[in-house]
């Protein structure tokens, strides 16, 4: 890690809702005009849209029903543990992006004069000199694949996991990508069993890693996430924060701030669902504002 260049990391699974945690840094960025390298996670697949097909085919053919995005065997660890080492140790480094949709296509076309289409990658480039830190949202912020050695979370300063519980993430997951993506749940729900594997492997023991994670808990029934009519509500929901050193933590000020707040055990806050936003700025921004201070200490 890096007093110098600090790397912040957002990590959860695809559906966690981890757009919410970026739009509260986002608030915390603008408000003290902090200047961040932005590093997005797609950017480190290995392939392409039509590549995943195609490699997913062939693996397939080949007996193996467990490849996924989730694993090291559609990513480049290695890659994105080395981004994480050069922007550390110098403040530089490549990023590239994957284009999700036409209009993201468009927009870097313009940008880059080129011509791409939606699932393809821009050109890797220099990343900005000058930034504050390094801001990582995706899957892989604090992946560690012994196999092939690589330990990105070692270079991450701050680790923040967003994780509600498996049945919420589901439901979140096909309602997405039936409702934005045009996918049947039935090909959503082949989705999540192939990337099972991978998820028990290379997703959840990040959380262990992770310095904060927020996860939200549905307090309305989720017992069966392949029939649910609709996404639980932040309002039929709790969040549960948990530090993973709670001796740093001013306790009882959070509790003052976010009105229906509980402490559940020593190192754990519940909050109301609907205050998730404002709790992740009130408890992000002082571990922010402490890496920039040594930083400038640096």
């Amino acid at each position: 890690m890096s007093r110098k260049h600090p790397i912040i990391a957002i990590t959860g699974s695809s559906g966690a809702g981890t757009t919410t945690v970026k739009r509260a840094f986002e608030h915390i960025f603008r408000r003290a005009q902090i200047n961040p390298a932005i590093v997005e996670g797609d950017s480190f697949h290995r392939y392409n849209r039509v590549e995943m097909r195609e490699a997913m085919k062939k693996a397939e053919t080949s007996g193996n029903h467990n490849f996924s995005h989730f694993g090291p065997e559609a990513n480049i660890f290695a890659e994105l543990e080395k981004q994480f080492k050069s922007y550390g140790e110098t403040g530089a480094g490549k990023k590239r992006y994957y284009l999700h949709s036409d209009g993201e296509a468009a927009e870097h076309n313009k940008r880059l004069n080129i011509s791409l289409k939606a699932g393809e990658f821009t050109p890797w480039e220099d990343i900005s000199r000058g930034t504050d830190l390094m801001f990582y949202e995706g899957l892989h912020g604090g992946v560690v694949d012994a196999k092939a050695n690589v330990d990105a979370a070692k270079w991450v300063d701050l680790l923040v996991g967003v994780v509600p519980i498996v049945n919420l993430e589901w439901i979140q997951k096909i309602h997405r990508d039936t409702a934005e993506r045009g996918y049947s749940a039935e090909a959503v729900v082949d989705t999540i069993l192939r990337r099972m594997y991978d998820y028990v492997h290379y997703i959840t023991p990040q959380f262990s890693r992770s310095h904060v994670n927020f996860q939200r808990v549905a307090v309305v029934d989720t017992s069966n996430p392949f029939i649910a009519r609709d996404i639980p509500t932040p309002d039929e929901s709790m969040v549960v924060i948990r530090f993973r050193d709670p001796k740093k933590v001013d306790f009882p000020y959070f509790l003052s701030m976010i009105q229906g707040s509980f402490m559940s055990r020593p190192n754990t806050i519940v909050v109301p669902g609907g205050k998730m936003g404002f709790a992740m700025e009130i408890i992000l921004t002082p571990l922010i504002q402490e890496l920039l201070e040594n930083k400038k200490k640096a």
